[in-house]
């Protein structure tokens, strides 16, 4: 009886995970176009018009911009090192960035700059507390992969840089919207079991910020 009930139960792990799999391959990953590298606003000038906004247009994103914001956040700006345009202690690069969408949730792999789908399906109403995340066209999510972060203990030390590193993404992320004229508001309100649970990640992920991204909302929106 109890090796019935153990082979029940494989079958029904196997089974979920097919299930997830095959629910993420019904959304095609999306290959990103070349970010672009130049233009924008100068640095200072970027940080002058640095802030958080709050309301938010329905319009999608471009995917010319999406790769450029992507890029910015996370990408690789040393080609011959792999390393980032927003450090990460011990170069871990332990911070994931998923980008949620109205089609789904993806993560962006750096290295073929493009989206890996995830989940299928719209999920960003579980980014956040606030009625805006639900209707604006990008949430950027970012999930700290503990597995990665050899070397530091579990707990305090880990919680603290991986909060750090996140903030380094998020800050990267308020600079490139300030240049080109987005809104964007990083968020701690978050319940990070329920999304992490939508995001199907294993115990070594968890989610430590969002961050909504998109078009200010004009009058009468």
């Amino acid at each position: 009886m109890t090796l019935k009930k153990t082979a029940l139960g494989v079958v029904g792990v196997i089974m979920m995970a097919f299930a997830s799999w095959a629910g993420a391959q019904d959304l095609p990953d999306i290959s990103l176009p070349a970010p672009r590298m130049e233009g924008g606003k100068p640095l200072m000038q970027a940080l002058k018009d640095r802030q958080s906004s709050r309301a938010f247009s329905a319009t999608k994103l471009p995917d010319q911009v999406v790769a450029d914001l992507l890029w910015a956040a996370a990408g690789i700006n040393r080609t011959n090192s792999g390393k980032r345009t927003a450090p990460s202690a011990r170069n871990w690069q332990e911070v994931e960035v998923y980008a949620i969408l109205e089609d789904g949730a993806y993560v962006y792999d750096a290295k073929t700059n493009s989206l890996t789908a995830v989940v299928k399906g719209d999920l960003r109403k579980l980014t956040g507390a606030q009625d805006f995340v639900a209707t604006a066209p990008l949430n950027l999510v970012y999930v700290v992969d503990s597995a990665k972060m050899t070397g530091v203990s579990p707990g305090e030390d880990q919680a603290l840089y991986s909060g750090a590193d996140s903030g380094f993404i998020a800050q990267n992320v308020y600079l490139f919207c300030a240049s080109e004229g987005l809104a964007t508001v990083v968020r701690g309100s978050v319940d990070r079991k329920a999304l992490a649970e939508a995001l199907k990640l294993p115990e070594t992920k968890q989610v430590t910020f969002a961050q909504t991204v998109g078009y200010a909302a004009t009058e009468g929106q």
